[in-house]
């Protein structure tokens, strides 16, 4: 019986070569990589069982090595856990959204990391056993994605691939559609202008969202523009595709007319602040939602034009710009050229 291959990447040589050591006597077989860039490569050749990888490397970072290898074949399946000292919710959250199956923060006991790893090869294997051990027809019939996260890796197995620069339009209103489309890599915003051209922004979609929600009973054509806000890769199948999924899957029709649902509740929230919230309101909260929706360099800063926050807000540009000059001044955030940052959460969640 051969030995379960795990890859350890970790720029600390005596953290590597100490957990190496211990996974080696816990009796696994162990590669280890020194930065992000070889740990990928390494990968790639070795196809490990299990990775167990750092966040915070020379030449490519965790959430690098992990987005990298989730594009390819051979590696997007492989189970992944960080090993990190970055213990904020939001490091552990970012990691968890990239598709991390689990997050340790260091200092780590070893049981934890053996547990880590065995509940992910336990796993790997029951699913094995139980793919190996169905018909051909019961193996047909498993095939059908049952529900939404069924559905986007169907999408993401068996969908065509599209890459859009920032600013670049993916469709425009009135232009003839058949996608449904999920996010894979980026932001996307879709918007309507009104009768005097303003941009209205009507939804933003980050990584594992899906949009393009086109009538499935027939040809149509959307009624929004949608427009990549940054370098973004999609993958999308037809709605005929779709229509032909949901007429098979009950379940899976009754969770996206939630999934839906929700999406709805959204949208009426935000249309009725922007027809009766107050301007400094409506600006507040289309900071915090860009905050939760976008990633902050390093300082910490959120890289948005103020048209799209104008847009989501419900207001012209101008006025949204003398808005955030007065929370400058208040010490709410902080703005340097293009670049803004919140100083105080609290006190921007209670602005009226």
């Amino acid at each position: 019986m051969r030995l379960k291959k795990i890859l350890l990447i970790e720029d600390d040589t005596v953290l590597r070569e100490n957990t190496a050591e211990l996974l080696e006597l816990s009796n696994y077989e162990v590669r280890t990589a020194a930065n992000g860039k070889k740990g990928v490569q390494l990968a790639m050749e070795y196809l490990p069982d299990v990775i167990v990888c750092d966040i915070m490397m020379p030449e490519l970072d965790g959430y690098g090595v992990l987005e990298t290898l989730a594009e390819k074949n051979g590696t997007k399946r492989i189970p992944f856990i960080f090993l990190s000292a970055k213990t904020e919710r939001k490091d552990v959250r970012k990691g968890m959204e990239l598709g991390a199956d689990d997050y340790l923060t260091k200092p780590f006991e070893e049981a934890e990391l053996l547990g880590a790893i065995e509940s992910r090869l336990a796993k790997m294997a029951i699913l094995k056993e139980e793919s190996a051990g169905k018909t051909r027809s019961e193996k047909s019939s498993h095939a059908w994605p049952k529900t939404i996260y069924d559905l986007k890796n169907h999408i993401n197995d068996h969908g065509k691939e599209y890459g859009f620069g920032a600013g670049e339009s993916i469709y425009r209103e009135g232009m003839y559609s058949t996608t449904f489309y999920l996010v894979l890599k980026g932001i996307v915003k879709t918007h309507k202008l009104d009768s005097n051209g303003k941009e209205l922004i009507t939804g933003i979609y980050r990584p594992d969202d899906f949009f393009g929600f086109i009538c499935f009973t027939g040809p149509t054509t959307p009624t929004e523009y949608a427009t990549a806000m940054e370098t973004t890769k999609l993958v999308g199948i037809t709605t005929k595709e779709v229509k032909h999924l949901l007429e098979r899957n009950h379940d899976l029709t009754m969770e996206l007319m939630q999934f839906l649902s929700g999406n709805l509740s959204k949208t009426k929230e935000q249309l009725l602040e922007m027809a009766y919230g107050s301007v400094r309101r409506k600006t507040a909260s289309t900071l915090l939602k860009f905050t939760e929706k976008l990633q902050k360099d390093p300082k910490g800063n959120l890289h948005v034009l103020r048209s799209d926050l104008a847009g989501v807000a419900g207001v012209a540009t101008e006025t949204l710009i003398r808005t955030l000059s007065s929370f400058k001044k208040e010490g709410l955030i902080q703005i340097e050229g293009r670049n803004l940052r919140i100083v105080d959460v609290d006190r921007l969640r209670r602005v009226d």
